[in-house]
């Protein structure tokens, strides 16, 4: 029973590990100095993302299950037990690998706690900025919002971005004459997020 139990909620993490993949990664590849092409590889599990979620929670489940419902081993004639106690096996193990495994679902939600207090400006005068709105596809979570804004920090040219996860939108303060609103675009696509220009003024 417990080789059972263990095979659930290891499928179990793998699950919940693949649900916030999209976010993990990239946030780890922020930290490494390597944010630029990580969730490239990535966004396609977004669309999935509820689905893994639901599986995790039908492994846990079944894996609570059975250790709840299992019967303890009878005690042999010497008063020993048959069976040697497993802690990978036990209700507290099973408890803290459910906590992680929450932690890690719910990461995308508080993923922003860990970012940044922003971008610094590499433009030191206000003339001839430009400012360029790009509507953005593949955001999975608030934190990919700090994905983009860091992937643009230090760019030449750009003295700012602000992305929004709810309006699924990023605005980029520019300076035309070093870097073009087609070339953020494809800056933007570089990080990993599919994108087009709103309007530019």
């Amino acid at each position: 029973m417990n080789k059972e139990i263990q095979k659930s909620w290891i499928a179990g993490l793998l699950s919940a590990c693949t649900a916030s993949l999209c976010c993990i990664v990239p946030f780890i590849a922020a930290v490494g100095g390597s944010a630029g092409s990580a969730s490239i590889y990535f966004n396609w599990i977004e669309p999935y993302r509820p689905y893994m979620i639901v599986l995790t929670f039908i492994l846990f489940g079944l894996s609570w299950y059975k250790i709840l419902t299992k019967k303890p081993m009878p005690s042999d004639n010497c008063g020993c037990e048959n069976e040697r106690k497993n802690f990978m096996g036990s209700k507290k193990f099973l408890g803290i690998v459910t906590v992680v495994c929450g932690l890690l679902i719910a990461f995308p939600y508080y993923s922003n706690l860990f970012a940044g207090q922003g971008m610094k400006s590499s433009i030191t005068t206000q003339e001839k900025l430009q400012t360029a709105r790009l509507s953005i596809n593949g955001m999975s979570c608030a934190g990919c919002t700090d994905h983009i804004d860091k992937g643009l920090s230090g760019i030449r040219g750009i003295a700012r971005s602000t992305t929004s996860f709810e309006k699924a939108m990023t605005t980029v303060i520019y300076n035309p004459d070093s870097i073009s609103a087609d070339s953020i675009s494809k800056k933007i696509k570089q990080i990993g997020y599919r994108n087009s220009l709103i309007e530019k003024n």
